[in-house]
């Protein structure tokens, strides 16, 4: 299984030639050590984004939420084991 830390773009990152959009700006960042060992870093997140590390949050729970990033969500795998549970 892989391990996800979570990023939040900030509005002043690039992100794939446009700015992060605001309304889902937690992103899923690959991990190849506990997230805590990555908190406050700047990482590239599994869909382009540029973002800071969150170590205190987890990605099955922002991911799953309103804010997590859509192409994240797809791409870390969460949508195959969890439903998605994003307000309309």
């Amino acid at each position: 299984m892989e391990s996800y830390a979570v990023g939040f773009a900030r509005p002043d990152r690039w992100s794939r030639g446009r700015p992060a959009e605001d309304g889902h700006p937690w992103h899923a960042v690959e991990s190849h050590r506990p997230p805590s060992e990555l908190d406050g870093e700047v990482e590239l997140a599994l869909c382009g984004a540029i973002v800071q590390v969150w170590g205190s949050q987890q990605w099955e729970r922002v991911g799953a939420g309103r804010t997590g990033c859509p192409e994240c969500y797809r791409l870390s795998g969460l949508a195959l084991r969890a439903p998605l549970r994003r307000a309309g």
